[in-house]
C-alpha cells in the first residue's frame, strides 16, 4: 500500500514538473522572410507638390500675411485666362496654400491611383471641406510623376464661440488626406536585381537572423541558393526569367525562420509617462527616485515556513 502511494505522488510531481516548465518556457514563433527582410530596388519614391484648397468656409489663410497664397492666385488665373488689373489686392478667406505629399509605391504604372496628404503652409484655421486644385506632384529629380485633386477629408473637429471666447478642439485641422487623389503619370523602373542574383535587405542588422535565413533558403532550395554578404544583406541566386523570379520570389518571402532575440530595449516615452520594455530586459536590485517616487526592486531569499496548522510565516 505504501509502494502504491509513492508511485501516485511520483506521477503527480512528475505532471507537475511538466506542467510547470510547459508554463514557463515561451514557444519559438517563426516569422515569415517578408517581414523580415525585403528586396533589394524594391522601394517607394516621397512625391511632394505645392498647391491651392478653395472652397473653405472662411478659414483659409489671411492674405495679407501669406502674400504667397495671392501670387498663387493670380497666377493661377491668369493661366486659366483671367488677367487681373496690376496692383490689385485680394481679400481671400476661402483658399488656403498647401503642400501635397505622396509615396509612389514600386511598380506604380501611369494611369494607378495613390492616396496624398494635404497639409496647410499658411496661417489657415481649417482645411475642412475644402477642394485640393490640379496639383503636380514632383520626386527628387525634379520630374513629374503624378497629379493630385480631390476633396479633403480632415481627421478633426473644432468648435468655437461667437466671440472666441472658449474653443474646443480634436486632432489637428490643418492637414487632411485625399484617398486615391493622385493619378500616376510616369512610372519608376524597379530592377529586380541584377543578372542571376537578387539581394535580399534585412530590416535590422543581425547576424543570427542572417545566418538563419540563408540556412532556411539553402534547405528549401539547393544548397549554394543564398550566401551572406553582410550582416544585413543575402545574395540569392533566382531564375533569369521574369516570370519564374516572380514566382521564386514569392517562395522565398513565404518561408518561415525563427529570428534572434532581439537585444534588450527600453522606450520611455516623458510625456505620458509610459515606459515599454521587451522581453530581453532583465531587473536587477535597484532603486529609483524621482520627485516624491520612489521605486525599489529587491528579492529576499530568506524564507520562513509557517509552523503547522498556523498563520504565521513570511
Amino acid at each position: 500500500m505504501g509502494d502504491h502511494r509513492k508511485l501516485i505522488l511520483l506521477r503527480l510531481v512528475l505532471v507537475l514538473t511538466a506542467w510547470i516548465m510547459a508554463m514557463t518556457s515561451f514557444p519559438a514563433h517563426a516569422e515569415r522572410i517578408k517581414d523580415l527582410a525585403t528586396v533589394q530596388g524594391v522601394r517607394s519614391n516621397q512625391l511632394i507638390g505645392y498647391g491651392i484648397v478653395v472652397g473653405l468656409d472662411g478659414s483659409g489663410d489671411q492674405t495679407t500675411q501669406t502674400p504667397f497664397t495671392v501670387q498663387s492666385i493670380i497666377s493661377m488665373l491668369g493661366q486659366l485666362g483671367v488677367n487681373l488689373p496690376p496692383g490689385t489686392s485680394l481679400q481671400l478667406r476661402n483658399v488656403a496654400a498647401v503642400m501635397v505629399t505622396g509615396s509612389l509605391p514600386a511598380f506604380a504604372k501611369p494611369g494607378q491611383t495613390i492616396d496624398v496628404t494635404v497639409s496647410s503652409m499658411g496661417n489657415a484655421k481649417s482645411l475642412r471641406g475644402g477642394t485640393l486644385l490640379m496639383t503636380p506632384l514632383k520626386g527628387a529629380d525634379g520630374q513629374l510623376y503624378a497629379m493630385a485633386q480631390g476633396n479633403i477629408l480632415v481627421g478633426g473637429v473644432g468648435a468655437s464661440s461667437a466671440g472666441g471666447a472658449s474653443s474646443v478642439q480634436v486632432n489637428h485641422l490643418s492637414v487632411g488626406r485625399i484617398s486615391a487623389g493622385a493619378t500616376v503619370e510616369r512610372a519608376v523602373a524597379t530592377p529586380l536585381g541584377q543578372g542571376e542574383y537578387v539581394s535580399l535587405e534585412l530590416n535590422t542588422t543581425d547576424f543570427t537572423t542572417t545566418r538563419r535565413i540563408v540556412d532556411g533558403i539553402n534547405s528549401h532550395f539547393a544548397s549554394d541558393t543564398a550566401i551572406a554578404l553582410v550582416g544585413r544583406v543575402i545574395r540569392v541566386r533566382a531564375p533569369v526569367d521574369a516570370d519564374q523570379r516572380v514566382a521564386f520570389l514569392a517562395q522565398v518571402e513565404s518561408l518561415n525562420v525563427k529570428p534572434a532575440q532581439s537585444m534588450a530595449k527600453v522606450i520611455v516615452n516623458a510625456r505620458t509617462g509610459s515606459v515599454v520594455m521587451n522581453q530581453s530586459v532583465t531587473l536587477d536590485t535597484c532603486a529609483v527616485a524621482h520627485g516624491n517616487l520612489s521605486v525599489i526592486i529587491s528579492s529576499e531569499p530568506v524564507i520562513s515556513q509557517p509552523a503547522p496548522f498556523s498563520s504565521r510565516g513570511q
